[in-house]
């Protein structure tokens, strides 16, 4: 009995494992998808990948803000509480501001007219009782979010500095390098300039500032520790920020720019000697020349 050659050709042709890709293509998988294998499915080539619940992130997204409110704290803006009424009304007691401590860094020093937060520059609170602050206090205060009760800070504005002349006599205004100043729009309602404590002439020395309080008559200021070195000023190494903003409570959210007074023309002792001092440098080549140009006339008779 003869045997048939075309051997397997008696069975049905099976089409499903047959290559019916484009030509020089690739067979589509079985399963149908044209890309790879998931990892993440049975048999995959990795181990499936879990998300992290929100509990285990917490401790480290708490971490991450407390160092950064240290930052900010340390470098940028600090909170202060105002303690008492010498800065009335432009602040009043209670009152939260944030404190620019960034300027600082950069070189920045003190100027007229603006509200600084100062460490106390040695007997200006020796007398004045600070709080004992709990465990939780402390902390808030130590990353910046609560104003420190521990420290001894004081809050007034800058007068007078480096190179000026402060003076104020009994009923008249307070004079800066012989400018009188335009107190009206921030010092309490119904006080004097120093009525309380005249005081003057004082030249403040480099690197410091002279400060009164706004509430003239209820602040214990540079005019009160004359006795002090440096005769009540401070110095700029103890001037923490400017306090730029007035951040609590929300009703009294305020800026605190510098009043236009201290931008009056001639102010500056150092702008005011300028011109004459330009006028002599201008005038000597002058006189210089006119002194050779005789002595020749002189040599040559």
């Amino acid at each position: 009995m003869a045997v048939d050659a075309r051997s397997g050709h008696d069975e049905p042709e099976d089409r499903s494992e047959r290559d019916e890709s484009p030509e020089g293509g690739a067979g589509i998988p079985p399963d149908g998808d044209g890309g790879t294998p998931d990892d993440d499915a049975p048999g995959g080539g990795g181990a499936p990948r879990r998300q992290r619940s929100f509990w285990m992130e917490l401790p480290l997204l708490i971490g991450i803000a407390l160092i950064l409110a240290l930052l900010i704290k340390t470098f940028l803006i600090q909170a202060f509480s105002i303690p008492s009424d010498s800065m009335q009304n432009t602040l009043q007691r209670g009152d939260r501001v944030l404190v620019d401590k960034l300027t600082p860094w950069f070189g920045s020093e003190p100027e007229r007219g603006e509200v600084v937060v100062f460490h106390d520059p040695g007997g200006w609170l020796e007398d004045t009782a600070t709080p004992e602050p709990n465990v939780a206090q402390k902390f808030l205060s130590f990353i910046g979010l609560m104003p420190s009760s521990e420290e001894k800070d004081l809050i007034k504005r800058v007068i007078a500095v480096g190179g000026d002349t402060v003076e104020c006599k009994e009923n008249g205004p307070v004079t800066v390098n012989g400018k009188a100043l335009d107190e009206k729009s921030f010092i309490f309602p119904g006080n004097t300039p120093c009525n309380d404590k005249p005081f003057g002439p004082i030249k403040v020395g480099e690197g410091r500032i002279f400060v009164m309080g706004d509430h003239r008559q209820n602040s214990l200021d540079s005019r009160y520790h004359q006795e002090l070195p440096g005769q009540g000023t401070v110095s700029n190494d103890e001037v923490v920020g400017r306090a730029i903003v007035v951040a609590w409570p929300v009703g009294r959210w305020a800026t605190l720019p510098i009043p236009s007074t201290f931008d009056q023309p001639g102010l500056n002792a150092a702008a005011a000697m300028a011109p004459a001092a330009l006028g002599v440098a201008g005038a000597l080549p002058l006189v210089l020349w006119r002194r050779r140009r005789l002595t020749a006339g002189r040599t040559a008779g």
